[in-house]
């Protein structure tokens, strides 16, 4: 089971209204604790916040095997997670990055990563699957749900981004747009990891189509906060975790 949280339903206040599931940001650690809890409690996962296993996420392509539960405190510093391990749910955090949500149904792991533009190119999203396989998941089995991220039309870049991601990466050439200002490119994050999971022979993947810059109300959004001259902001969940056998 899984589910990508909007902001609502929180106990969270000012920038992190309400349902900020990011330790890392500068609320308070209690809300973010009952945020948690709400968010395992609606996921139908037992344990309260402690069920939740999140890292500490820094755009690397580190992956985290997952054999038994951590605290929050004792995270590792990933930004992917891969486990076979029943009664836990592997969390992501984003506010524009686009979260990612793996599984093979019929070997039962999961998997999940925090792919914003500079962890995809670098190949999170590969490292994940490869640590899925490692604990005997096949590829050809697996199903993806990228979730909400930055959106084509917020994603507004420099000509120097786009020179450089072509130059590494030529085929990607088609997913930047010209946003009408000049040396100004629109691209587009979701599609490109939507790219990396078929490159990798995932032929299953979804992407939820909802633009968290420009939704408010209902996402989280770094650049949306610094757009605004806002200090700090929140961060949203998004988490799987394997039902009972």
């Amino acid at each position: 089971r899984h589910a990508f949280f909007t902001r609502r339903g929180g106990v969270s206040e000012g920038p992190f209204a309400s349902l900020n599931c990011g330790y890392g940001s500068g609320d308070d650690p209690g809300r973010v604790g009952e945020n948690r809890a709400r968010a395992m409690e609606l996921l139908a996962v037992r344990g309260g916040a402690t069920a939740l296993l999140t890292v500490r996420q820094t755009h690397s392509t580190d992956v985290s095997v997952v054999d038994k539960p951590w605290t929050p405190a004792n995270a590792p510093r990933a930004d992917g997670l891969a486990t076979r391990l029943e009664g836990v749910a592997l969390g992501v955090l984003s506010a524009d990055c686009a979260p990612v949500l793996l599984a093979d149904p019929s070997s039962r792991v999961a998997g999940a990563a925090h792919a914003g533009w500079r962890g995809a190119g670098a190949g999170i999203l590969e490292a994940t699957v490869a640590a899925m396989v490692a604990l005997g998941a096949e590829t050809s089995s697996m199903v993806a749900a990228i979730g909400p991220c930055i959106g084509r039309e917020s994603y507004q870049v420099g000509d120097e981004f786009r020179a450089g991601f072509v130059a590494r990466e030529p085929a990607s050439a088609d997913l930047f747009r010209p946003s009408g200002d000049e040396g100004r490119y629109l691209f587009d994050l979701s599609a490109y990891a939507a790219r990396r999971l078929a490159g990798l022979g995932i032929e299953a993947v979804e992407v939820v189509d909802h633009d968290t810059f420009a939704d408010a109300e209902r996402f989280f959004s770094y650049r949306r906060s610094r757009a605004r001259g806002e200090e700090d902001y929140g961060r949203g969940l998004s988490a799987i975790a394997l039902d009972p056998a």
